[in-house]
């Protein structure tokens, strides 16, 4: 499928707690999954997408960091439905971008060692341990999940938010 177009801030579906998707919707899920890898993989560097910023209200991210530069480990493309953060530990301030806020980035305290409770496309649940910079992509988009943005999450506005350099 082609990509489709992501929606930026200030659209109010960002801002909004998705719905969890019914397991037994394994068409839907499938076509929801599809858009949203063919999405992330047509934005150069992207490694993570949520529903919501496809407009779709459902609690379904697509995160993959294996080809990144900053990811030192990887549990390769994840596409998790109705996931949840169920542990974490460490904290660790790093830049993070979105491409429904294209314009800018920020530092963003994170947890550094999560895990999460989900799953699969099939139904199947499953728990991912996960680390580094990767923990750190599926807490942004599971942030989405919840109507959260990153500049939700900086300390100061001033001093932590940075106009993206092209």
């Amino acid at each position: 499928m082609p990509s489709r177009d992501v929606l930026r801030f200030p659209h109010p579906a960002l801002k909004r707690a998705a719905e969890a998707l019914p397991l037994d919707a394994i068409a839907e899920i499938e076509r929801l999954a599809e858009d949203l890898v063919d999405t992330m993989r047509a934005h150069q560097r992207c490694v993570g997408l949520a529903a919501p910023q496809l407009g779709e209200p459902f609690r379904v991210v697509v995160v993959d960091v294996a080809e990144h530069p900053k990811a030192t480990t990887s549990n390769g493309l994840l596409v998790l439905v109705n996931p949840c953060l169920v542990a974490s530990a460490g904290a660790e301030v790093a830049r993070e971008g979105c491409l429904s806020i294209p314009d800018l980035t920020a530092n963003v305290r994170r947890a550094t060692e999560i895990v999460v409770d989900a799953s699969t496309i099939s139904g199947k649940r499953c728990e991912i341990a996960s680390q580094g910079f990767e923990a750190r992509c599926l807490q942004h988009e599971i942030d989405h999940l919840d109507g959260i943005l990153f500049l939700d999450r900086v300390d100061s506005l001033t001093t932590d938010v940075f106009r993206r350099k092209r």
